[in-house]
């Protein structure tokens, strides 16, 4: 018998030497071919989607899912700036009509005052088709196959595709009128309600009636069960809500109020077809994890197909779906960007989309510049600041990006950053008396010009952005943002028609007019020391910019004296008003001035009201012009109002304006159409793919490294060499260890 067949030391080696080859073939983490497949890999940061139930949804992190599955009545144009709706599943945005109190019909210009109602008639596109679910099939009878399952039926199902029979029906009116209508649940979280609740004609009264009708439903059941009793919202009518006809969905609006609109480009807007709502309601679904929140029933461009918690979600290419065009309008930069190339053709391109949660930072990051993930974070607008950065702080670094052609775009969002002023306080507040007025207020755009965000951006390059003139962004309608009428004439100046921050000399010379002369109370001759209520613990990681903060107050000789806690201590001091100077942060639910000017509405003030308004800001003349403002459609009377809102704002300084951050996604060059935005989430069916590039990338980043295979190969040689002889050697000696002549 041969040596290797006899000793497990040979059989050993062998096995090793194998495994080194292989690993040296191949580091790719997805299945062999994948690179050669219409599939785009992204990373999910920490964990699975909390909800994605339209109703319950609201967290970023399912948006990626939500976006791509449900399509609400309206969505934005892709590429459009400043944000524009356009019809998604309606076949086009819905111009609302107005009623006076007596139900009559009044014109497009009536006063805010006479309106009553305003009534929302959103025509559908006939013909759009359900994903294949079996919520739809039916037997041959035409009776639902699988609402009525008997115990034992579900067997081991854990997802919709593992039933035999699946099917489809068209999207109607009535599923959107059942979606609102859900937003009464008592099931689940939901948590635009009330707002809702607030606008929506009859809603109010429909959540009491729902209350009431679930409590009868569940009577002498356990609470703690998982299943309960169908909550069919079919039974009950919603004033507010109808669909005349089959498909016209007709929604009334207390009063007027524009921004309803937007509204219905949110997820939680997204039809429900009540077969849905039904097959997962029978009993032992929620048990198997056969729910809404994990398979969700949409029209959308995907489908979820797989679900593994904390792992991986997958979506392929809803078979149903009709193939809405590529747009084929942009702004100037998105032409030379190669993102109107596909003008016209139908979406989506991509097959399938994977997304993989991972837990480390360094290892996800790994995997994009070996050219695994196509992007690192579907849903993220902030993860190509970081190659941004590295690229300037290593010449090595922005060659090997640069030659990889990491896309890398960079724009500004629809976010913003402030440090504010509790306006309620008596040393940086509003003041009571005139004088007190004028001189608190020329604390606060001393302390505004000192906070030099220019400075910012280069010192904290990862949160890097334009350094704010006003509370809105660029992409807003009414920002002046990036022109000369936009700068803010107390922080900053134009000279030679460059803008550059006003010299520290101006903010102590206004330090001096507040009472304040290098620092020091006039009258006391004390130190001026400000409390700074930061919403985070101090980490290793965050007192960098603390410490920043701290030294643009001491350049006008201003004490900051660090409160830093948790979110809950903050918000509990902010409560009871018991702060001066904080930093926050503000991301637009939809794209319109109001939705950041609301900020600084008086009734909305944190403390006494509970409202958005940290600052507790309270103008009277900003007051009303923001009153009207709600009620405005674009149009120059909007622009104009917004313009002396901001004004006002700029003036009295109740904010540091900030910063605006830059969204900067990490694509890679192979992935085209790329626009990141937080406002626009169903970019999915936008992005295309070119396999063949990747395929070659791949192979080019990852190279087999065959060196250690050969050491290892040499050193595994040399030591089976020494086997053999050692083993021919014990086969020549006798029973006294002498060799044994041949």
């Amino acid at each position: 018998m041969r040596w290797w067949r006899r000793g497990a030391a040979g059989r050993l080696a062998l096995a090793a030497l194998t495994s080194l080859a292989l690993a040296a073939c191949n580091n790719s983490p997805w299945p062999a071919g994948a690179a050669a497949e219409n599939t785009l890999y992204s990373a999910v940061v920490e964990s699975s989607p909390r909800h994605l139930d339209p109703v319950a949804s609201y967290w970023g992190q399912d948006t990626p899912y939500t976006y791509q599955i449900y399509e609400p009545p309206y969505g934005y144009h892709y590429l459009k700036r400043p944000y524009e709706l356009i019809g998604k599943t309606a076949e086009a945005v819905a111009k609302p009509r107005y009623l006076d109190r007596a139900g009559q019909p009044l014109p497009d210009d009536a006063p805010a005052e006479q309106i009553a109602e305003s009534v929302y008639d959103v025509r559908l596109k006939p013909g759009i088709l359900y994903q294949p679910h079996p919520c739809f099939a039916r037997d041959a009878q035409g009776r639902y196959r699988y609402h009525a399952m008997q115990p034992g039926e579900l067997g081991a199902r854990t997802s919709p595709l593992e039933f035999d029979q699946q099917a489809t029906r068209e999207l109607v009116a009535e599923d959107y009128v059942y979606a609102i209508k859900r937003q009464a649940t008592t099931r689940i979280t939901a948590p635009v309600a009330s707002i809702f609740a607030e606008h929506i004609v009859g809603l109010q009264a429909y959540r009491d009636l729902v209350k009431r009708e679930d409590a009868k439903l569940q009577a002498g059941l356990d609470p703690t069960r998982l299943d309960k009793p169908f909550l069919d919202f079919r039974r009950w009518p919603l004033a507010g809500v109808s669909a005349p006809e089959k498909y016209l969905l007709r929604i009334r609006i207390k009063g007027k109020y524009p921004q309803w609109n937007y509204w219905m480009a949110m997820s939680f807007l997204a039809p429900m077809p009540w077969e849905a709502d039904a097959f997962y309601a029978q009993p032992g679904m929620a048990l198997a994890g056969l729910t809404l929140d994990r398979w969700p029933v949409g029209t959308g461009p995907y489908m979820m197909v797989e679900f593994v918690k904390d792992r991986r979600h997958v979506m392929k290419r809803n078979p149903n779906y009709r193939g809405e065009p590529y747009p084929c309008e942009g702004e100037p930069a998105d032409r030379a960007a190669g993102r109107l190339d596909d003008c016209g053709k139908r979406t989506p391109f991509i097959d399938t989309l994977v997304s993989t949660v991972e837990r480390e930072a360094v290892p996800q990051r790994a995997k994009f510049r070996q050219g695994y993930y196509d992007v690192e974070v579907f849903e993220r607008t902030d993860t190509g600041m970081d190659y941004l950065v590295a690229m300037q702080d290593s010449e090595a670094t922005r060659r090997e990006y640069e030659a990889k052609g990491f896309r890398l775009d960079r724009q500004s969002g629809v976010d913003a950053y402030t440090i504010g002023f509790n306006m309620l306080d008596p040393v940086v507040g509003q003041g009571h008396t005139p004088d007190e007025q004028a001189r608190h207020r020329k604390l606060r755009q001393a302390i505004s010009i000192a906070i030099d965000w220019e400075e910012y951006s280069k010192i904290f390059p990862t949160k890097a952005g334009v350094a704010a003139m006003s509370p809105l962004p660029q992409a807003l309608f009414g920002s002046r943002e990036g022109t000369l009428a936009g700068v803010n004439p107390v922080t900053h100046r134009v000279v030679n028609g460059r803008v550059e921050r006003r010299p520290i000399d101006d903010a102590k010379r206004l330090m001096a007019e507040a009472g304040y002369p290098n620092g020091r109370d006039a009258r006391t001759g004390r130190p001026l020391v400000l409390n700074y209520d930061f919403y985070q613990l101090p980490t290793p990681e965050r007192k960098a910019e603390i410490d920043w903060m701290v030294r643009q107050f001491a350049k006008i000789d201003i004490q900051l004296e660090v409160r830093a806690t948790d979110n809950n201590q903050f918000q509990d001091k902010v409560r009871k008003g018991a702060y001066q100077v904080y930093m926050s942060g503000w991301i637009a639910d939809y794209p319109d001035a109001e939705n950041f000017l609301a900020l600084l509405y008086g009734p909305n003030g944190k403390t006494g009201h509970d409202g958005e308004g940290y600052a507790n800001y309270a103008n009277p003349e900003f007051d009303r012009l923001f009153e009207q403002l709600r009620l405005m459609d674009d149009g120059p009377a909007k622009q104009a109002a917004i313009d002396r809102m901001v004004r006002l704002a700029q003036q009295d300084a109740p904010w540091s304006f900030g910063y605006f951050p830059f969204a900067s996604a990490a694509v890679q060059h192979w992935v085209h159409n790329s626009k990141p935005s937080l406002m626009v989430r169903d970019h999915g069916r936008y992005l295309r793919l070119d396999v063949a590039e990747r395929q070659a990338r791949q192979a080019e980043w990852n190279r087999p490294v065959w060196w250690p295979v050969v050491v290892a190969g040499l050193m595994l040689a040399g030591g089976v060499a020494w086997a053999v002889r050692r083993y021919r050697l014990q086969e020549r000696l006798d029973a006294r260890g002498q060799a044994v002549q041949g």
